[in-house]
């Protein structure tokens, strides 16, 4: 697949250096020397100087033959621009990344697809939803919902309580036999290894357990990590960025009580005007004094999105001592995601992972229709919908030819989401969701093709 990426910034060259760990052709087109250098000698793509929207610089990345354009440059004027004009000059799919929200707000109404941008991505956005999700989940340190919550996959770290470490996947199976949740990846504590379980893999206490549960086992793996389902109300935010202000506007629409901290006064005053159900607070959020003031230790959330990720860090850490339920810090480090849980924060957010994240599903080829890659895992999960004519139609489970660093974790089906045990029939129309390492990856997509 060729695709083309416009803009050699963090989400730019994150997913640059994704995508080229599968085989693709990649073209990385920017202004900045200093940028693609660093992309050229580290990532192995094609890189281009020049302005994005030149037609001369696109025919140069051989637009015509290209099957995706990709705009992530820090001005959304430019990725638009660059969508229009790829693709009237034949390339086959555009995505451009966009900060105005309202664009995705009326895309029902303003028919991007005609204008030649076939798909718009906020990271903002996605960093806003992911916060709302985490907090509507507050055991879990990471949570997706496939089909509006028909499937949903939390991330816990398993604490020494839990009825099931130092027994295996198949004996666990056995002592809970009505559970409505399967592990579909982990993670050793103190190690970068990822599992995909499998009936001899054995839970450890510290273990970062991904499972796959249908609405009523989310219940269930509360009571069986030993953690209660906490309610969050109060919330503090530090920082009025752009993914503060759209998580305080969302959560206040939830009803949530929210306070913001924005250390540049103007700004606070302008988020003030804009957040009227919100309380925002003009100071500096790395003041223990003030976070103590404005009653840090009755906030049962805290969430830390300024511009700068130690600042975030050690906020949470603060908040943490003071026994705050929940802690979600923003950072921009990838390699942060692997002390995130020794050091005692909740959860990690990162813009970059949850683009790429977004993206990454129009390079797969089958039916699939979701994609994410977990946070600090080798692991992807994929959502594929089966064809009449894919391998697996009319297939039991056990009797797959599917490879064992990849399990199938559930199916939703006529708008109801089902466990797929080794006994369940996979028919056309199935919604399957499959997590595995990235090698196995074209292995399965022959499988739904």
């Amino acid at each position: 697949m060729k695709i083309i990426i416009a803009g050699a910034g963090e989400v730019g060259f994150h997913l640059a250096k994704l995508l080229s760990y599968e085989s693709q052709d990649i073209t990385l087109i920017d202004n900045d020397k200093v940028s693609l250098a660093y992309a050229d000698s580290h990532l192995d793509i094609r890189v281009l100087r020049g302005d994005a929207t030149s037609i001369a610089v696109l025919r140069d990345a051989r637009v015509e033959k290209s099957d995706l354009v990709i705009g992530v440059t820090s001005s959304e004027t430019t990725n638009i621009t660059l969508c229009m004009l790829a693709k009237q000059l034949g390339c086959k799919q555009t995505i451009a990344r966009i900060s105005n929200t309202e664009f995705i707000d009326n895309k029902d109404i303003i028919k991007f697809s005609e204008l030649g941008i076939d798909e718009l991505i906020s990271p903002e956005e996605l960093a806003a939803a992911e916060i709302q999700m985490l907090l509507n989940k507050s055991a879990f340190n990471d949570t997706y919902e496939f089909e509006d919550g028909k499937l949903i996959m939390v991330g816990v770290s398993l604490p020494k309580s839990a009825p099931f470490v130092g027994k295996m996947v198949k004996e666990a199976a056995n002592m809970f036999t009505e559970l409505h949740f399967m592990p579909i990846a982990l993670q050793r504590s103190g190690t970068q290894f990822t599992v995909i379980p499998r009936g001899d893999t054995v839970f450890k206490e510290g273990d970062q357990v991904y499972f796959i549960t249908v609405k009523e086992g989310v219940d269930e793996l509360y009571k069986l990590i030993g953690k209660k389902k906490e309610e969050i109300k109060n919330v503090m935010i530090l920082g009025g960025s752009k993914v503060g202000f759209k998580a305080a506007r969302d959560l206040c629409a939830k009803k949530f009580n929210v306070k913001l901290i924005e250390q540049n006064k103007e700004k606070a005053f302008d988020l003030a005007d804009e957040l009227p159900n919100a309380l925002v607070i003009n100071g500096d959020g790395r003041n223990v004094e003030l976070l103590e003031e404005e009653s840090l230790e009755s906030m049962d959330a805290f969430i830390a999105v300024t511009g700068n990720s130690e600042t975030n860090i050690m906020s949470c850490l603060v908040a943490k001592s003071k026994h705050i339920k929940k802690t979600i810090a923003l950072v921009e480090n990838m390699d942060y995601f692997q002390l995130s849980h020794s050091i005692g924060i909740d959860t990690l957010i990162n813009k970059k992972l949850l683009a790429a994240n977004n993206i990454f599903r129009y390079v797969r080829r089958g039916e699939v229709v979701a994609l994410m890659r977990l946070n600090n895992l080798n692991a992807e999960i994929l959502e594929f919908v089966v064809k009449p004519d894919s391998r697996v139609t009319g297939t039991i489970v056990r009797e797959l030819d599917f490879p064992k660093s990849a399990t199938i974790g559930g199916v939703v089906r006529n708008g109801e989401g089902f466990i797929a045990l080794g006994g369940f029939k996979i028919l056309e129309g199935d919604r399957v969701v499959v997590c595995c390492l990235p090698e196995v990856i074209p292995a399965i997509e022959r499988l739904f093709l």
